[in-house]
């Protein structure tokens, strides 16, 4: 923990006074009550980011984020993220450049360059995509957080309502990119997850070593992991739209293929490349000026080895209500999530399946301090669990205190 945080002092200012970075970041401090199955992280089963073995006070977040303006119209972003789970770790989330050139056009447009998040969701709009609700992210927002990663162009073009008198505004979205190829490794052996947990440039993320990954069709397998690694040398793409109307209704499609050869391999880091695509649709919704509800819904599909050996289906939505009443917040969120296994690979279940309930109240004592409470309940199964010792289906149950300073 100490590590961690005198990394993430150093590296604010060496940011801060070697680039003069307009820069902001926070650091969480959370007690946790963790459930009995151990973390997928810890090369178990459960679907949240902490067990038992972290009951007590954890450092569970740290971040910086950064900007710097190059020219008028060239600046630097990016964001440095200290966890100290599963081991202490201090690296880049997020690094880009980006392009916008004033115009007196009423078509507005950017361009993003390196490493960032597609802007799919409208539950982490955040410093460092972070959510203000729950301090623990849907199913959806947690995959994207471990597995997803723009390495790419992105470009923007934007027709905001102001510049044409009208009350709705439009943004049009398409990218390439490289680097992506694993995405859709963890769906398919471990299912989805609940967490907060984003993975940094370069690491690994563990998951229980299943039976199927000793067997000859499977035995090149890593036992984790590195979803932004280029396996097949392809580029893949995403395009999105979204649709803002008077900031009281904001609504996000996208439509993403990371193009994989599911036939290659890197037998050198043990991955695989999945043939990954899918849609997300997201929508918010203020119903006053103090309360919102936000939903989103992916829907896709996720293939990897010679004639498509593993092949799944794989779905997801949550709704949330959010309430902001003076210096709280209270937030209710339901999740569902599933995996269809497809193939006729009997060696290798993929099927997944389940449901949570996520509540969270936030205080803002100060600009600087929040305090927050969260309880959140899972029902999950999973028909790979059985051939390693664990139950096929359980519940998990997780209680948090949070403190945060922000900067």
């Amino acid at each position: 923990m100490n590590n961690c945080l005198r990394l993430l002092i150093v590296c604010s200012f060496v940011v801060g006074f070697a680039v003069n970075a307009e820069i902001k970041g926070l650091i969480q401090v959370s007690a946790i009550n963790g459930d009995e199955q151990l973390s997928w992280q810890q090369g178990g089963v459960g679907l949240y980011r902490y067990d038992t073995d972290h009951d007590g006070i954890i450092f569970s977040q740290g971040l910086v984020e950064f900007r710097h303006d190059l020219t008028t119209a060239w600046s630097a972003h990016g964001v440095i993220n200290a966890y100290q789970d599963p081991e202490s770790t201090l690296g880049f989330s997020q690094a880009y450049i980006k392009y916008q050139p004033l115009t007196q056009s009423r078509f507005k447009w950017h361009l993003r360059v390196g490493g960032f998040y597609p802007l799919m969701s409208l539950e982490n709009p955040d410093m460092g995509w972070i959510s203000p609700y729950n301090y623990t992210n849907s199913a959806i927002n947690s995959w994207i957080g471990e597995e997803l990663k723009t390495f790419g162009l992105e470009a923007t073009l934007k027709l905001p309502g102001r510049s044409f008198k009208s009350p709705h505004s439009f943004s049009f979205i398409g990218a390439t990119f490289k680097g992506n190829d694993p995405a859709g490794t963890l769906l398919s052996w471990r299912g989805w997850a609940m967490h907060d947990r984003q993975t940094l440039f370069n690491e690994g993320i563990r998951f229980a070593p299943i039976a199927s990954l000793s067997t000859p069709q499977l035995q090149f397998q890593a036992n984790q992991v590195l979803p932004f690694t280029e396996v097949d040398g392809r580029f893949g793409y995403y395009a999105g739209i979204h649709w803002d109307y008077l900031k009281k209704s904001q609504f996000r499609f996208y439509y993403y293929d990371n193009n994989g050869d599911p036939a290659a391999i890197n037998y050198k880091t043990g991955q695989y490349a999945w043939d990954t695509s899918f849609s997300s649709a997201a929508w918010l919704y203020k119903l006053t000026g103090q309360t919102r509800i936000i939903a989103q819904v992916m829907s896709g599909k996720t293939a990897m080895g010679k004639n498509r050996g593993i092949d799944n289906r794989f779905y997801s939505h949550f709704i949330m209500l959010s309430h902001k009443m003076a210096k709280h917040r209270f937030s209710l969120r339901y999740d569902y999530f599933e995996v269809t296994d497809i193939d006729g690979w009997q060696l290798d279940p993929n099927a997944s399946q389940g449901e949570g309930i996520t509540a969270t109240w936030r205080y803002q004592l100060t600009s600087n301090w929040q305090f927050g409470i969260e309880g959140a309940a899972m029902d999950s199964q999973a028909d790979n669990r059985a051939a390693i010792g664990f139950k096929s289906k359980f519940s998990q149950q997780q209680i948090s205190l949070h403190a945060q300073f922000r900067f």
